[in-house]
C-alpha cells in the first residue's frame, strides 16, 4: 500500500510503497478515508520531537473498519470509525479511573517507541521495520490499530469531515469542558485560533462563557473566531496582546487557554489571569522548552496551571458525543477545513500549514 514516511528531520517525505500486516488479536485494519495535518505532525518533521524512525506520519483520521484481529467484539467490518491517537488499554490504573487520556500503556509504549501494544510493528519496507506514529500512522491507504483506537461513529456523518474530532476537535473542545471545567457566565480567552484555538472557542460557548476573547496575529483566524462564538478579538501582531486583554476585562479572565505552546503565549496566558483563574496548556511546545512565571503571585491569587494532554477525553464516549454535536449543528467543522489534497501531496500539504497559514488540510488516500 501507499504511505508517507519520515525518516529524518530535514529529509524530504516520501510518499511510497510499504507492507501493513494483518491485525493481530484485539486490533482491526482501517481503510482511511481521510487523514488531517497536525502542528503535532509538524513538529516531528522539523526535528522539535523526539519520534522513531522511519515512520508512517499521521495521528488524525478516520476510515472503514476491513478487517478483524481474534477476541474484537466492539467493531464490525464495514463500521465507520474515526481513529484515536490514545488507544486506552483499559487495564492501567487510569484506564480503570476513567482518565484515558493519561492511559500509561500509550505514555510509555506505543507513543515513545512507535509501536502497538505488543510491542512490535505491523509496519514494514523491503523487510526494514518501520514505525507507527502514535498508534495510528494515518498518512496511509489503510491502517492497523488496537480496537481501542477505532471509535465508531454515525454511518450518515461525513467521513472526511469527521476525522478532524480524532485530534483537533477533541483536544480543543476537550480542553475546555473535560480539563478546565469551565462554567456558565465566565471569561475565556484563546491564544491562538488555528485548528485547535477555534475549537476552544466552540468549546467555551458550549459551556455557555460570557465572554471569549480570541487572540491571534492572523487577523483573519481572529475574524473566523467570531462564526466559532468568539465575542472580541485581539490581533497580536498590532498590540501587546496582555494590555489589550487587561483592557477588555480589567479583571483579568477565569480561563486563559494557550492553543499555541510556546514560551512566550504560555507565560501571556499565566498574565492574563483573574483571581481563581487558571491557565490551560493545550498547544505543545518543542521538547525542552521552558516558561516561567511567579509561584507568589500565583498563590496569593488562588490560580491554577493545567496541563490538557487530547482534551482529558474519554474517546469511546467522547468522540461518538462530539460528532453527534456536529450532524446537530451544534459544532463547526466544514470551516475547519482549508483544502483536500492526495495523500502523494503529503509534502505540499506541510507547507500549507507551515508557510500558508492552513488550519486543517486533509489527506485523501
Amino acid at each position: 500500500m501507499k504511505a508517507v514516511v519520515f525518516r529524518a528531520p530535514g529529509q524530504p517525505l516520501e510518499y511510497t510503497d510499504v507492507e501493513l500486516a494483518a491485525p493481530k488479536a484485539g486490533e482491526v485494519r482501517v481503510k482511511i478515508a481521510a487523514a488531517g495535518v497536525c502542528h503535532s505532525d509538524l513538529h516531528v518533521k522539523r526535528g522539535e520531537w523526539d519520534a522513531p524512525a522511519p515512520m508512517v506520519m499521521g495521528h488524525e483520521g478516520s476510515g472503514v473498519v476491513v478487517e478483524l484481529g481474534d477476541g474484537v467484539t466492539s467493531l464490525a467490518v464495514g463500521d465507520h470509525v474515526v481513529l484515536s491517537w490514545v488507544p486506552p488499554c483499559g487495564e492501567c490504573r487510569y484506564c480503570r479511573s476513567g482518565h484515558e487520556a493519561r492511559c500509561q500503556k500509550v505514555a510509555t509504549v506505543v507513543a515513545p517507541h512507535g509501536v502497538l501494544f505488543d510491542g512490535t510493528s505491523r509496519l514494514s519496507q523491503n523487510g526494514e521495520t518501520v514505525q507507527h506514529y502514535l498508534g495510528v500512522s494515518s498518512f496511509a491507504e489503510e491502517v492497523v490499530v488496537p480496537a481501542s483506537g477505532a471509535v465508531k461513529v454515525r454511518d450518515d456523518a461525513p467521513l472526511d469531515v469527521v476525522a478532524l474530532v480524532g485530534c483537533a476537535v477533541a483536544t480543543g473542545v476537550g480542553a475546555v469542558l473535560n480539563t478546565a471545567a469551565v462554567e456558565p457566565g465566565s471569561t475565556v480567552v484563546v491564544i491562538g485560533c488555528g485548528g485547535v484555538g477555534l475549537n476552544v472557542v466552540q468549546g467555551a460557548r458550549l459551556a455557555g462563557a460570557e465572554r471569549i476573547i480570541a487572540i491571534d496575529v492572523n487577523a483573519d483566524k481572529t475574524t473566523l473566531a467570531a462564526q466559532f462564538g468568539a465575542t472580541d478579538s485581539i490581533d497580536a501582531s498590532q498590540v501587546d496582546a496582555v494590555a489589550a486583554l487587561f483592557e477588555l476585562i480589567p479583571d483579568g479572565v477565569d480561563y486563559a487557554f494557550d492553543a499555541i505552546g510556546r514560551t512566550s503565549t504560555t507565560e501571556q496566558a499565566i498574565q492574563m489571569l483573574g483571581l481563581g483563574g487558571a491557565a490551560v496548556i493545550v498547544g505543545l511546545p518543542p521538547t525542552g522548552a521552558k516558561a516561567s512565571f511567579e509561584p507568589l503571585v500565583l498563590a496569593e491569587a488562588d490560580q491554577r496551571i493545567l496541563g490538557s494532554n487530547y482534551g482529558s477525553v474519554r474517546p469511546s464516549i467522547d468522540i461518538p458525543a462530539l460528532v453527534d454535536r456536529y450532524m446537530d449543528g451544534q459544532l463547526k467543522l466544514d470551516p475547519l477545513v482549508s483544502g483536500r489534497r492526495p495523500l502523494s501531496e503529503a509534502a505540499e500539504a506541510f507547507e500549507d500549514l507551515e508557510f500558508g497559514g492552513a488550519l486543517r488540510t486533509l489527506l485523501i488516500p
